[in-house]
């Protein structure tokens, strides 16, 4: 049966929009895929470390060579990459943050983004975490849909599909659920604001 990977970054717990249209998008996917294993990676849990030291020279010599500090440091990289590997299809669900990922989400990237690992490394910088879909819902307080003005701040789109392309994951779909600054300042509620965009998301599941 099919693994989904479903990554969360945003640490706003049930009025967060993108966590809701994830939660949607699970559903289903659970309906389309019974039996299906979920893998939940909550990044606002704050467990991700940020790359350090240890971590850096750790990835550049053989596991037989590295140093208890360095082991420590890889070990959730490996455990993270080994949920990227087992994954059939991945789901990010994320806020946009001064126009592109949060931190916590930056540090997963960082974590799994390992050469020899997730990409053959120089010279040919091969991707290897091949053969996967991914989905990505973006939740903004603007909207940046493509044609609208703020459009080109979108820093957040472009670069998940280039680092995820990078290390082999081409098949990229992302929604973009903009204007949520509607819902922070009491416009509307999270349930009306999702309404508008369940449809794109649902059939995402496909």
């Amino acid at each position: 049966m099919p693994t989904l990977l479903n990554i969360q970054s945003s640490p706003r717990g049930n009025n967060s929009i993108s966590r809701t249209l994830s939660d949607d998008f699970v559903t289903a996917w659970r309906v389309k895929h019974s039996g299906g294993r979920v893998i939940l990676r909550d990044l606002a849990d704050n467990t991700i470390p940020y790359v350090g030291v240890p971590w850096i020279a750790g990835i550049f010599l053989p596991a037989d060579e590295r140093s208890p500090e360095m082991r420590q440091a890889l070990d959730i990289s490996d455990e993270l990459i080994a949920e990227l590997f087992a994954a059939d299809e991945i789901l990010i669900g994320t806020p946009m943050y001064n126009f592109t990922v949060p931190a916590n989400l930056k540090a997963w990237i960082d974590l799994v983004v390992r050469p020899r690992t997730t990409h053959s490394g120089p010279p040919e910088r091969r991707g290897l975490v091949t053969g996967k879909t991914c989905k990505i819902i973006i939740a903004s307080g603007g909207a940046y849909d493509e044609g609208l003005p703020a459009a080109a701040s979108d820093y957040e789109s472009g670069y998940l599909r280039r680092i995820l392309g990078f290390i082999g994951v081409t098949d990229v779909e992302i929604i973009l659920a903009g204007g949520t600054a509607a819902v922070s300042f009491g416009s509307t509620t999270v349930e009306e604001f999702v309404a508008k965009y369940r449809p794109a998301v649902l059939a995402a599941v496909g």
